[in-house]
């Protein structure tokens, strides 16, 4: 998914690997889970550096093991200077966190310099979001059929076309992307005009 996402052309491609919520499930599963994400990052890194992928992680990364955090630092610093898709990976991620911890520097930094809440507008809470700089998501893809984002992007979605797929995740293929993606080229989008 993340190649043809490259190959398509597409600038950002966010994928939703392990939310906050997610710490309540087994620990054997959690392990297991951080143990594929660091294998993962150890054999797909030079696929990110041959597709020229920036890879990077939003969420409370600094909550993660050591040793997974290692992992991911040395994928974003490999690949900090490609220019093509930027790949973020949502990692011990919630929506409702990521906008509390955007109010919380935001708020910091206005203590900082003085200012008052007048200041504080949607622009400047979305430049401290976890995806600060790049732009809202046109495209939400939602796997397994389910009917919820899912705590996912939620500031970012707000004007996200939605395609819902009924496979699981580990099913979805180069296929369904393309699927979606011209689901999507059929809509009119409005952004709340007429």
């Amino acid at each position: 998914t993340v190649e043809t996402a490259a190959r398509l052309g597409l600038e950002v491609l966010t994928l939703y690997a392990f939310s906050i919520e997610n710490w309540k499930r087994p620990e054997s599963e959690v392990t297991t889970l951080m143990g594929l994400l660091k294998h993962y990052l150890r054999s797909e890194l030079d696929t990110l550096l041959r597709n020229n992928i920036r890879f990077r992680v939003v969420g409370r990364g600094d909550e993660l093991a050591p040793d997974v955090r290692q992992e991911l630092a040395r994928a974003e610093e490999r690949t900090a200077l490609d220019t093509g898709l930027q790949f973020n990976i949502a990692l011990n991620y919630g929506g409702r966190a990521e906008i509390t911890d955007a109010v919380k520097r935001l708020f910091a930094e206005m203590l900082r310099e003085g200012r008052t809440p007048e200041a504080i507008d949607e622009q400047a809470l979305a430049s401290h979001l976890y995806t600060a700089g790049q732009p809202d998501p046109d495209l939400l893809i939602r796997t397994s059929g389910e009917m919820r984002v899912s705590n996912f992007l939620l500031w970012q979605i707000s004007y996200s076309e939605i395609v819902i797929v009924k496979k699981m995740w580990p099913d979805f293929r180069q296929g369904d992307l393309f699927a979606a993606v011209e689901e999507y080229n059929k809509r009119h989008r409005r952004f709340g005009a007429l």
